[in-house]
């Protein structure tokens, strides 16, 4: 079995390094205003004056504070991809994502309050609850991909989606998790990732069963061409 990575102990804070852009330093931003409160009362004039940039050049880097969730949900996904452990590529796909996935809580541990306070928040404001899945959904869905599994056409979206569920229950757990070895959350996602491999070979075993889309249509076309006939024939 795959060795398990070992999550560091997270930072205190989401101050950019010195010399950062304005784009790492209006997410550092966000990121504190949202753990120090509410994302739905942060606005880009809080922003600014935190992150030390003038509103233009925040106009200039994203369009609404979603956008600026979503640029750090794409840095993230980025940090993720590029740290991919290459000794792992021979593990089992389940061995690949937990290691994945458990790389990503590293990265993430110092947003930590972040996190806790967007899923409060998203629990009572449903508009935010979907405009999260859909953001997660994407990023699983690369997720997915570097552990070596397809998410082509529906089956891949639904394994995307699948996955943004369980990977949300570990998030639940993560955020209160104070153990510096995060053995509650390791064993959550090893317990959430094998609830998923189940529920994959079943959908799998469901999908061979239904029948194969191209030859519905030409079962389609064979019966549109039987009924021109028919209407020919009766004219």
């Amino acid at each position: 079995m795959a060795k398990k990575s070992q999550p560091s102990p997270a930072d205190a804070s989401a101050t950019p390094p010195s010399g950062a852009t304005d784009r790492e330093k209006i997410i550092a931003a966000f990121l504190d205003l949202v753990a120090e409160g509410s994302f739905v009362r942060v606005d880009f004039s809080a922003i600014s004056e935190r992150a030390g940039v003038p509103l233009d050049r925040c106009r200039a880097e994203f369009n609404s504070p979603m956008s600026v969730l979503s640029g750090f949900v794409k840095d993230i996904d980025r940090r993720v991809l590029a740290g991919i452990d290459v000794d792992m590529a021979e593990e089992p796909p389940r061995e690949r994502l937990f290691d994945i996935l458990m790389r990503r809580l590293e990265i993430m541990a110092p947003h930590r309050e972040a996190m806790r306070s967007l899923l409060r928040t998203a629990r009572s404001n449903p508009p935010l609850a979907i405009a999260l899945n859909g953001l997660a959904v994407r990023s699983q869905a690369w997720m997915l991909t570097a552990a070596g599994i397809s998410t082509a056409g529906l089956r891949g979206a639904v394994r995307a989606q699948g996955l943004t569920g369980l990977y949300a229950e570990v998030l639940k757990t993560w955020v209160d998790d104070d153990d510096p070895g995060l053995a509650r959350t390791l064993a959550i996602l090893d317990r959430q990732l094998a609830r998923g491999e189940r529920w994959t070979k079943r959908l799998d075993q469901v999908a061979r069963c239904l029948p194969n889309p191209s030859k519905f249509g030409r079962w389609r076309a064979r019966d549109r061409r039987r009924d021109d006939r028919d209407e020919q024939v009766a004219v």
